[in-house]
């Protein structure tokens, strides 16, 4: 079935940063208290917001998967959608946050081992899918996001981003989406697209 996108499955903006900041806020407050699972969900939006990824991807990545190094911060998907690899870039606001909450998962005693999950449950082993949903539709209903939106809404909204960041460059959100195909990640330009806008702008009035 193909993608279908349209202007309701982005968050807008002023959303995001919303989102952003009443995570961030409830995380430095559990970090204060030395609760972790604030902590835990404000790393795992941050993804999700900046890098994504599929929900199935975030549950997947293990400490191995994590490369901080300076010029080449990048999270690891190693069985993406058709079981496919790649590599997605993290810009530095990002790549600071995580190396934080690594920090912070070795002063909690959580494992670093290479293998060892990134996002651990409150049972010991890696988060749902199911958790997943719940993280974000906690998160959304604290700052008043529509019902319509789940966390995949996450991954729409950063390909929109990013297509508009990058200047329209289709085949870097295609790589970093882990599109297969060129013609999935068309639908993003199709709904975003600037001529359409500058259209309307200038219907007679």
């Amino acid at each position: 079935m193909p993608l279908e996108v349209t202007y309701e499955d982005f968050l807008t903006p002023e959303q995001v940063r919303d989102l952003k900041e009443h995570c961030r806020l409830m995380a430095e407050t559990a970090a204060a208290q030395a609760r972790n699972r604030a902590v835990r969900d404000w790393a795992i939006l941050h993804v999700a917001l900046d890098t994504g990824l599929r929900v199935s991807e975030i549950c997947a990545l293990q400490m191995r998967d994590v490369l901080l190094d300076g010029g080449h911060a990048a999270l690891i998907v190693r069985d993406g959608k058709g079981g496919k690899k790649r590599g997605v870039k993290l810009g530095t606001a990002l790549c600071q946050h995580l190396s934080t909450f690594v920090a912070h998962k070795e002063k909690l005693g959580e494992s670093t081992a290479p293998g060892a999950p990134l996002f651990v449950s409150s049972r010991g082993g890696p988060l749902t899918r199911t958790a997943v949903y719940r993280i974000f539709r906690n998160a959304a209903d604290a700052v008043g996001i529509p019902k319509r939106f789940s966390i995949h809404s996450c991954r729409h909204t950063y390909a929109s981003m990013l297509y508009r960041a990058s200047n329209f460059n289709l085949r870097l959100v295609q790589k970093q989406l882990g599109h297969r195909s060129i013609q999935t990640t068309q639908i993003y330009a199709d709904v975003l697209d600037e001529d359409a806008l500058v259209a309307v702008e200038n219907l007679p009035q």
